[in-house]
């Protein structure tokens, strides 16, 4: 693992650092980056480019119908950005951990591992919004990445397709529930009363005009 970055020459952008290294949280705490920034196993990853007007649209939707479910009930929804450390495989100190990711929606209903600095531990739901520079990323890399630290339920959204694939953890793989891509209910494993529709997500006054720039 690289050293600690030091702290008396601020690191302010991804050129200063070797990405042939590795880094742990401590060293992330540390940079002043003006763009959001993941590690997966210690790799610096960029979060994403610029977010298209129907991602915020359909990442907002989403937010608002967790949001007024949970209101009242145990558990929160975080919209990016904001900190998730994955723990699975190491200590939760700062200079051990060595996942942290911002994924564009998440669900907490242990509220334990929630603090200042985000959320300690796997979420129980995790959605991410898929965009042409983070395809891979988040179909294969978080999707292995979310298995294997135990978050139970994952949602991959395609904006353009107005589609959703939803998957649940089962033992230590995640195996596909279905996919929704068009008007309807749309069941989730984590919170089963909430009745979540499909046109709750992708309809709205410039939804579908957007979806099909």
């Amino acid at each position: 693992m690289a050293p600690l970055s030091d702290t008396t020459a601020p690191i302010t952008d991804i050129s200063q650092l070797d990405l042939s290294q590795t880094y742990s949280y401590a060293d992330y705490l540390s940079w002043k980056f003006s763009e959001y920034m993941e590690l997966i196993r210690g790799r610096v990853h960029r979060k994403m480019s610029a977010l298209t007007t129907f991602h915020q649209i359909v990442s907002s939707n989403f937010n608002g119908v967790i949001w007024n479910y949970l209101k009242g009930k145990p558990g929160r929804v975080s919209p990016a950005p904001f900190d998730v450390r994955l723990l699975r495989s190491t200590g939760n100190g700062d200079a051990q951990v060595q996942t942290v990711v911002q994924p564009d929606l998440c669900i907490i209903c242990d509220l334990s591992k929630v603090d200042k600095r985000g959320c300690l531990g796997a979420p129980d739901w995790i959605i991410e919004i898929v965009s042409p520079s983070t395809a891979t990323h988040d179909t294969k890399t978080k999707f292995d990445l979310y298995a294997e630290n135990g978050v139970g339920e994952y949602w991959i959204v395609y904006p353009g397709e107005q589609a959703i694939s939803v998957f649940v953890l089962e033992g230590d793989e995640y195996q596909p529930k279905g996919d929704y891509y068009e008007p309807g209910l749309v069941p989730c494993h984590t919170l089963p009363e909430l009745q979540l529709q499909w046109a709750d997500v992708f309809e709205g006054k410039l939804a579908p005009t957007l979806a099909r720039a």
